[in-house]
């Protein structure tokens, strides 16, 4: 019982932590939005302008769920992968990538965190504007089972060094940074990710959120 409330008393401190720093974030936010809506009008302005108020949103969605202890442990895998390529699509658009969604009628809840969901998605979709020339299209799909999957594909060169997904390797510019990211989200539900060539050419992303079914008994 003791050891019980000693991890009580360390998350609710954690999620207090969480809290406090995204708090602070808030005045530089504040000053970099004023700053942005200062600039001469432009499409580049209000796009700068949008990203800073996605920000703002996301530092509010965590102060909320860091001071909740009954924080969403689960999420509508379909409704954040729709939610989250219309959000790149904007800029999609702007530098002439197809985009092509395939999914599922939901809804199909994973037990992941909706900003850590969030966050695995914006990654892989942010590989893609990074590492790939304007022009090259992607695609997000989402399979309902047995295991929730969601795939992102791009038609780029692809990538040689499978070891980016250990933390902190690099190629170029890239940290290797973000696909640990999702592969640590994989993994923390019991899935995996699996990085494969994309067809005829480019790179899949495949994250399985779940473990692998059972096979079934040999007879």
């Amino acid at each position: 019982n003791r050891l019980a409330d000693q991890i009580s008393d360390l998350l609710q401190a954690e999620r207090e932590s969480a809290a406090d720093l995204s708090h602070r974030l808030r005045t530089p936010l504040t000053a970099l939005k004023l700053d942005a809506e200062a600039l001469p009008k432009s499409e580049d302005t209000e796009r700068l302008v949008a990203d800073v108020d996605a920000l703002e949103r996301m530092v509010t969605h965590i102060i909320s769920q860091a001071r909740r202890p009954d924080a969403l442990r689960e999420a509508d895998l379909i409704a954040v992968a729709r939610d989250r390529v219309a959000f790149w699509s904007v800029l999609a658009e702007e530098q002439g990538r197809a985009v092509r969604t395939t999914l599922p009628s939901g809804p199909l809840l994973v037990p992941v965190p909706p900003d850590a969901l969030i966050a695995a998605l914006d990654a892989l979709l942010g590989n893609v504007f990074a590492h790939t020339a304007v022009g090259v299209g992607f695609a997000v799909t989402v399979r309902a089972g047995p295991v929730p999957t969601l795939v992102v594909e791009d038609t780029g060169p692809g990538i040689a060094d499978r070891d980016l997904l250990a933390r902190g390797r690099s190629a170029g510019t890239s940290t290797g940074l973000g696909l640990d990211i999702v592969r640590r989200t994989a993994e923390g539900v019991g899935g995996r990710l699996e990085l494969a060539a994309g067809d005829p050419h480019g790179l899949r992303a495949i994250v399985a959120l779940g473990p692998a079914p059972e096979p079934a008994p040999s007879r």
